[in-house]
């Protein structure tokens, strides 16, 4: 489990694709503190299990269905990621609950640039609206978010400095792939209320 705080932004260093599985090499710095081989990591929202530590770089595998549905599938060498290790029990949520299995990714629709702050526009498939209201919670790319309104299946999001700074929405452009997970409580209600 995570808490869509990010830790910090890696980087990827390398990718290898041997039968059907791709590897990431991604260069860190905090994350290493107590990271070791085994343990689960967030790689933008993505759950990944580190496979090998070496120097200031740690390696993840994807299978064929995560390659597939998540932007980790064309991530680009070079490229930054959000890294956040999973939570340690009696510790603060900062976030909130994300299980670090994605919904679905989307393209970012706009990103409107205030200053130092910024608004985020995603278009949100319709069979998900229903897991999302104002004020409510969801994964972008690892990045707990408040929603701040929802409109013509278009979902935006008001962008503090703290964000864009530490984030790799700092370098994120309209078209851009970012993966979505929605909140994990909506969906546990919707299933008691539908077999009730």
């Amino acid at each position: 489990m995570f808490s869509g705080i990010v830790e910090e932004t890696g980087k990827i260093l390398k990718k290898i694709f041997s039968n059907g599985v791709l590897r990431l090499r991604i260069e860190a710095n905090k994350v290493f503190e107590d990271l070791k081989e085994g343990d689960s990591i967030a790689v933008n929202g993505v759950c990944l299990t580190v496979e090998k530590i070496e120097k200031n770089s740690f390696y993840v595998s994807l299978s064929k269905n995560t390659q597939k549905e998540t932007n980790l599938g064309k991530i680009n060498i070079g490229e930054k990621v959000n890294l956040e290790r999973a939570i340690k029990v009696g510790e603060r949520i900062g976030g909130h609950i994300l299980t670090g299995h994605i919904d679905f990714q989307t393209p970012i629709y706009q990103i409107e640039r205030h200053g130092n702050t910024a608004i985020l526009k995603l278009k949100i498939p319709k069979e998900f609206e229903k897991y999302v209201v104002r004020r409510g919670n969801i994964g972008i790319d690892g990045i707990s978010l408040t929603v701040s309104e929802i409109k013509n299946s278009i979902i935006s999001f008001n962008l503090i400095p703290y964000t864009i700074e530490n984030t790799n929405l700092k370098e994120k452009i309209p078209g851009n792939c970012v993966n979505v997970e929605v909140d994990i409580f909506a969906k546990y209600i919707e299933k008691i209320v539908r077999e009730k």
